[in-house]
């Protein structure tokens, strides 16, 4: 398929949110139930709303580029009943609603307490509004993947581990962005968030690594022979059947050489996966400098996920390439 980069940075970007923001809740959760230090302020919380808000409206933003008639957008919520699409397109604005309400509150301070269990604890209104809005960052992860994961004739995409890969790489940029506005704001936070990050940075890679070993052995189930029905054993197409370029030839093969697809493979391994992980390690070990390692490692970690998802869109073959792919 042809990488679009509308597409590309809309999922990265919101991504990063999505995962920004469940930082946020994690640490209010673990504080909650006295496994962190209540915190110090409300300092990091207000940041990273923002932060968050910045990066989910900024992919909404480029999501537009990606269409024909950017004025009928709203349409796209029509079909919610049966079409992914439509569930992101709803779920998306709601959730940019709720973290803005989280960080109106923290930033006020109007979090009065909203219920007290026999323990002691207190569940605040911006814990409140924050419960919800995980439940609506795993929705939108759940329909960004299924957006892909739902179309049976792309067999690279229709599996489990798309919806699921999305949800660890959000996570794990999300965490290790919430990481370096920690060392900024709370650096007493940085050890928890950097080790949610590298966990998160580590089962992302296992999931990826799980998804191009499989689609390394998918056998195509159409062939040339199949396409035009013709059973000899040796076909060869040696023209796509058109002059010039046109919308099959453009929408639906990326037009990289092979020998650019092996460079990408092993460059967003390394930049997604291994070198984020190294500095986040760095980070947790050294906190005078913390804040330059967080920054750093959250930089590379996009960069390839960039690359990771330019490499998610071309891998897939469509069908139809059978009969545009080749050229005379």
């Amino acid at each position: 398929m042809h990488p679009a980069w509308s597409v590309i940075l809309l999922t990265t970007l919101i991504g990063a949110g999505q995962g920004l923001f469940l930082a946020l809740v994690t640490l209010q959760v673990h504080a909650l139930v006295g496994l962190l230090p209540p915190a110090a302020g409300r300092g990091l919380f207000v940041a990273g709303s923002a932060v968050a808000l910045v990066l989910l409206i900024a992919g909404l933003a480029a999501s537009f580029f990606h269409l024909g008639r950017p004025e009928r957008a709203w349409r796209s919520a029509a079909m919610w009943r049966t079409s992914w699409l439509s569930r992101e397109v709803i779920v998306l604005p709601a959730f940019i609603a709720v973290v803005a309400l989280y960080g109106a509150l923290h930033a006020t301070g109007w979090t009065p307490p909203l219920m007290t269990s026999a323990q002691g604890l207190a569940v605040d209104l911006g814990l409140a509004v924050g419960l919800v809005g995980t439940l609506l960052a795993f929705a939108l992860f759940i329909c960004t993947g299924m957006i892909y994961a739902c179309l049976r004739f792309l067999a690279e995409w229709h599996t489990p581990l798309t919806p699921l890969n999305y949800t660890l790489l959000g996570g794990a940029s999300g965490f290790s962005l919430a990481a370096g506005l920690a060392a900024l704001v709370e650096p007493q936070r940085v050890a928890f968030l950097a080790g949610w990050a590298i966990v998160l940075t580590a089962l992302g890679a296992l999931g990826r690594l799980a998804a191009l070993l499989r689609n390394a052995r998918l056998k195509p189930r159409s062939t040339i022979q199949s396409a035009i029905g013709i059973k000899h054993p040796h076909v060869t197409q040696r023209s796509m059947g058109f002059m010039g370029g046109s919308f099959n030839t453009r929408e639906f093969f990326h037009g990289a050489t092979p020998q650019w697809l092996r460079v990408v493979k092993p460059a967003f391994i390394a930049l997604a996966f291994v070198l984020p992980m190294v500095g986040l390690a760095v980070a947790r070990a050294r906190p005078v400098d913390a804040a330059a390692w967080l920054a750093a490692a959250f930089v590379v970690q996009y960069i390839g996920l960039l690359a990771e998802r330019w490499h998610f869109f071309a891998q897939a073959n469509h069908p139809q390439n059978l009969y545009y792919q080749a050229v005379s």
